[in-house]
């Protein structure tokens, strides 16, 4: 077994690898950009080594100077992780050349699986069904455009090199092809360096399935199934293992075809064989296709582990280091279910832009695995992905381990940037998610219900004034102490430009009445030293900066209200703003030029993928405020347009 090694990675991946090799007795070193050299994973490490800038490319892309770190730490094997280079083939001859170990498969293996359309026709010779598309090397877009029409629409484009969505469009007819080819192929070019496409027929009630392999370069297993069928925008939100309404037929099928994908090209360490299925009539063994596979650990890899019992890094290390394959197919078994949420800083009400801020506060109840590489006080950066955390749970049911999601949604308390927390909390209450009838399209299909703010509630409303009046602290005697009547004071709080006035009637240290508009009061009453609104805890709550967050209300943010403020605040209504951080890839408009609403003013590229920004109203643009290839923050002035009555 390996004495050190080295995790070429950051976030949640390299906080989970260090803890396995350090309960196993190893030493791990860490590398870190300028931006993360504070982070969790340098923390938790033996040693750790700065490479480079806050852009992956000056960092965590940088192969020599992760080798080089290697080298002079005395590490003898390199882990990837997922993302960044876990899939380079370069990267792994570089590590072999250096005279270390890649804890992971053959350079060969990946490249057998790097292309999409080269792994397809490698699959069909394998005896692994493949999903009717076109995979040829002619690229242009009259080609491309015949073979979609030649497989039939609706299609999907593909980028050959991808993963995470990126480079991918769903095209429903001809007269949408050209428009959604140069968005995939620009995406793709700048995400993977490579704007090559595949048309793919699209599986109308599709379910995304996937087996989870492991191989010792020549043999390999399977360690069953998960779900990764709820999806926005071919990202994964919510995952579980195994798949609801596996049959055991199925499950031998898919198990059967994964594995032959991975001894076909003498696969070793962990990877994943993704499977598009369709779900129109139940699961059934004839109604799998081949999707890709990937050459990596999966973000998703907690889920198997709890179903399995298995630590999967644990293996990739042993296998790594020599060891032949720990358990052979029959030694392997299923118990019980297990869900995974991923928790990103990320703006729903505003279409799921990625976010960034300083977490002021993070915390996750117990009976959840969390898998996080940030602490309270950290930030979210723009320069990598906005992934919080994941939020594993386990259960002997289904029925239980969502319950226990949902219950450990809810009770996670996360504050200083805008989240996903709420969507994730009503998604895991979604009634045909519960009922298990999951596919693709179910997020997109009640998109709209599940990202709908529910309604005030005068409880939540009533801690955070109580908070906002330093009333839910420790005991204090005199609390409420008058000569003739109870005190009143009054708070008034801002939630979404609606002022709510609350009244507290303070009745004794331990007992104060509140007073929510014209509705019935809360009652807040101090028992056992905790505090009880309506007979029910009192869910805790961040304040700053004149602002208070109840975590019962993940998103909701209540401004407290300085009555002697009577600044008003001015609307830039006519200008188009950056809503994150970013590059300005493509102006599609100039001065002068009459829009109608929705049309695109420019595409701004965050967070590896491309998102454009459209005029909500019809208009005229009075003047461009940026130039192409610019980087912008959040806020940023992009377009102007002419004001109304200018424009008639």
């Amino acid at each position: 077994m390996f004495g050190r090694i080295l995790v070429a990675n950051r976030g949640e991946i390299a906080v989970r690898v260090i803890r396995t090799a350090r309960a196993m007795g190893i030493d791990c070193v860490a590398v870190h950009s300028d931006a993360d050299a504070a982070a969790l994973h340098v923390a938790l490490a033996d040693r750790a080594v700065a490479i480079g800038g806050a852009a992956p490319a000056d960092s965590y892309l940088r192969i020599d100077r992760i080798v080089a770190a290697a080298r002079e730490t005395g590490a003898e094997a390199i882990h990837p992780g997922y993302g960044f280079l876990s899939e380079n083939p370069e990267f792994v001859e570089a590590v072999e050349a250096a005279g270390l170990t890649f804890i992971g498969p053959s350079a060969d293996a990946i490249r057998a699986m790097g292309l999409k359309d080269a792994a397809k026709r490698l699959m069909a010779e394998a005896g692994v069904p493949v999903v009717p598309g076109y995979m040829g090397t002619d690229q242009s877009p009259d080609r491309l455009a015949a073979e979609a029409e030649a497989v039939g629409y609706p299609v999907l484009i593909k980028a050959v090199a991808g993963g995470g969505g990126k480079g991918m469009r769903l095209v429903t007819r001809a007269a949408e092809f050209a428009d959604a080819l140069v968005a995939a192929q620009g995406e793709a070019r700048t995400a993977f360096g490579n704007a090559a496409v595949l048309i793919e027929k699209f599986v109308e009630t599709p379910r995304h399935i996937e087996v989870q392999v492991f191989g010792d370069g020549t043999r390999a297993v399977h360690l069953f199934e998960r779900d990764c069928s709820l999806q926005r925008r071919h990202q994964k939100v919510i995952e579980e293992a195994p798949a609801p309404g596996m049959t055991a037929g199925m499950r031998a099928a898919m198990g059967a075809a994964a594995v032959r994908a991975a001894e076909a090209i003498g696969y070793r360490g962990a990877g994943t064989v993704e499977f598009i299925v369709d779900g129109s009539d139940g699961l059934r063994p004839d109604r799998f296709w081949f999707m890709e596979m990937n050459t990596r650990l999966q973000v998703e890899h907690p889920v198997t582990e709890m179903v399995t019992g298995i630590d999967l890094v644990e293996w990739q290390l042993r296998v790594a280091a020599g060891e032949d394959l720990p358990a052979r197919q029959e030694d392997l078994s299923l118990d019980g279910h297990a869900f995974e949420a991923r928790l990103y800083a990320e703006d729903v009400p505003a279409g799921f832009l990625p976010a960034t801020g300083r977490l002021a506060a993070l915390a996750f109840p117990d009976g959840v695995r969390a898998e996080t590489g940030v602490r309270a006080g950290d930030t979210i950066s723009p320069h990598y992905d906005p992934m919080i955390a994941k939020l594993v749970v386990h259960g002997p049911t289904r029925a239980v381990a969502l319950r226990r999601l949902a219950r450990g949604l809810a009770q996670t308390r996360v504050a200083g940037t805008v989240t996903n927390l709420a969507f994730l909390g009503a998604l895991a209450r979604h009634p045909g998610f519960a009922a298990g009838d999951v596919d693709t399209g179910l997020i997109a299909r009640d998109l709209a219900v599940l990202t709908a703010a529910p309604g005030i509630d005068p409880v939540t409303v009533a801690e955070a004034a109580l908070s906002a009046a330093d009333l839910l602290g420790p005991a204090d005697p005199q609390q409420g102490f008058a000569l003739w009547q109870p005190l009143a004071r009054r708070i008034v709080l801002r939630h979404e430009g609606r002022d709510l006035a609350c009244t507290l009637e303070v009745r004794g240290p331990d007992a104060v009445r509140v007073h929510v508009g014209e509705g019935n009061p809360v009652e807040a009453a101090r028992l056992g030293g905790a505090w009880r609104l309506d007979g029910a805890p009192a869910a805790g709550v961040h304040v700053a900066g004149g602002r208070v967050q109840v975590f019962a209300a993940p998103g909701r943010v209540f401004e407290i209200v300085d009555p002697l403020d009577r600044a008003q605040a001015i609307t830039g209504e006519n200008v188009i703003e950056a809503p994150m951080p970013g590059r300005v890839v493509r102006v599609l408009v100039e001065a002068g030029v009459a829009v109608a609403a929705g049309a695109r003013l420019a595409v701004l590229e965050a967070m590896k993928m491309e998102h454009a920004l459209t005029a909500w109203r019809d208009g005229v643009v009075e003047e461009v405020l940026v130039e192409e290839g610019a980087q912008v923050e959040a806020g940023a002035a992009l377009v102007r347009l002419a004001p109304e009555e200018a424009a008639e």
